[in-house]
């Protein structure tokens, strides 16, 4: 039984979602009483986010599918500072043309998640280089500046970690807290904004913002984290051997995505379908108590959810009809991922490597010394072998049963 009244706070409840909340019961009072908008900040370094936002991206959609109103901050001008949480070394610079192509990049997975306009629960993506482009520095320092003490920033664990590690953080990066609790400020005068969202590692960002909006404006503001999201190994989310699972396909093919979710650990099915896709927790509860080879049978429904949600419905078929075609019948599959070995050909070893299948050319080795590579279907055990493709054909390259791919010319 949810500890919750409101539709938003129960369903994040039972999904999973919820880690820490600045005032459970007030923000709960007030989702049950009215509309809530809430917002979430994103920084624009790469053309696409990656799996490890997928959370909070979720987040604003049971936001929404609760009858509130969701927010999405873009860090056009955060980005250019960085945030130091988790850091080791400063962000590299960006120029504002970058920005901006990485903002277009980003906006597409929003527009397949969120429904977008100016009704009151639909969302709406601002940029905080608008504001903070804007601000004078000697304002920001008698507006906002006093506000915040060097004591209790130094006690963060973003900057404390730094600190102790010996790793330089910037003047500039020293101010990412304060624009970032400015952006709530900012966002609760002009849009009415009453929660912000984020992952455990913003919980000290979020808690300055809801304490800048009380002393400054004597307004109660909420905020609410996630826990950190790690696989049942205990690896960071969204990380392979191969790279980041991007979100956007440009960045990474669908049927590679669609796999990433079909090659999870049997013991994050059942947490992965409640916090990536819209399924009945009843309809959850059956496919993870699924044992044996059945719990495949929940791996592809959560495979497919989510490569239909994020990708489209039409990738997510194309993936799961590749997948049929690559284990039950033995095909290649039009969206395997494919690599070109060129003319003068590739060690095996260096393939598998460059197709992220293995870490290293050490770990290649080792699995071709156990059996576990194919050439169209037929073991290859030599790390030096030779693999040549004519100009009118093509290989299928196979590692264990789950990861294949074509090679050509």
């Amino acid at each position: 039984m949810s500890s919750f009244s409101s539709d938003l706070l129960r369903t994040l409840e039972e999904r999973g979602y919820i880690h820490q909340i600045t005032n459970g019961e007030a923000l709960d009072a007030l989702a049950a009483k009215g509309t809530v908008p809430g917002y979430i900040g994103f920084d624009a370094t790469a053309p696409s986010l990656h799996v490890g936002s997928l959370v909070q991206i979720m987040m604003l959609r049971r936001l929404q599918q609760a009858g509130h109103k969701p927010i999405v901050l873009m860090g056009g001008g955060t980005t250019r500072i960085g945030d130091p949480t988790g850091r080791d070394e400063s962000r590299k610079m960006l120029t504002d043309d970058a920005i901006d192509e990485n903002i277009a990049g980003i906006r597409k997975v929003f527009d397949r998640v969120l429904v977008f306009g100016d009704g009151p629960t639909d969302g709406v993506m601002v940029n905080n280089q608008d504001w903070l482009g804007s601000i004078g520095y000697i304002e920001m320092l008698q507006k906002v500046g006093t506000h915040f003490t060097v004591n209790r920033m130094l006690s963060f664990d973003s900057v404390r970690l730094r600190l102790e590690r010996e790793q330089p953080m910037t003047f500039l990066e020293f101010n990412y807290m304060i624009l970032q609790g400015y952006d709530y400020r900012h966002l609760s005068q002009e849009m009415g904004v009453r929660l912000q969202m984020g992952g455990s590692d913003q919980w000290g960002n979020i808690v300055n913002g809801v304490e800048l909006n009380r002393r400054m404006d004597g307004r109660e503001v909420f905020g609410l984290t996630t826990p950190l999201l790690t696989t049942a190994d205990g690896k960071k989310m969204g990380k392979t051997a191969a790279g980041a699972v991007w979100l956007n396909e440009e960045q990474l093919p669908s049927y590679e995505f669609w796999q990433f979710w079909r090659n999870v650990d049997d013991r994050d099915v059942g947490r992965f379908l409640r916090l990536f896709t819209d399924l009945p927790l009843d309809e959850i509860a059956r496919l993870e108590a699924l044992e044996g080879a059945e719990i495949n049978q929940a791996k592809t429904v959560l495979a497919n959810e989510v490569t239909a949600l994020v990708r489209g419905c039409d990738a997510a078929n194309a993936a799961a009809q590749t997948a049929s075609d690559t284990f039950a019948g033995g095909g290649s599959g039009e969206d395997l991922p494919s690599l070109s070995v060129g003319s003068d050909g590739m060690r095996i070893g260096a393939a598998l490597t460059a197709l992220g299948f293995t870490a290293s050319n050490g770990e290649a080795k080792r699995k071709l010394a156990e059996g576990a590579v194919k050439l169209d279907g037929e073991v290859v055990d030599d790390p030096g072998f030779l693999v040549n493709v004519d100009a009118y054909s093509e290989i299928k390259l196979s590692l264990g049963k789950k990861k294949h791919a074509i090679l050509r010319r």
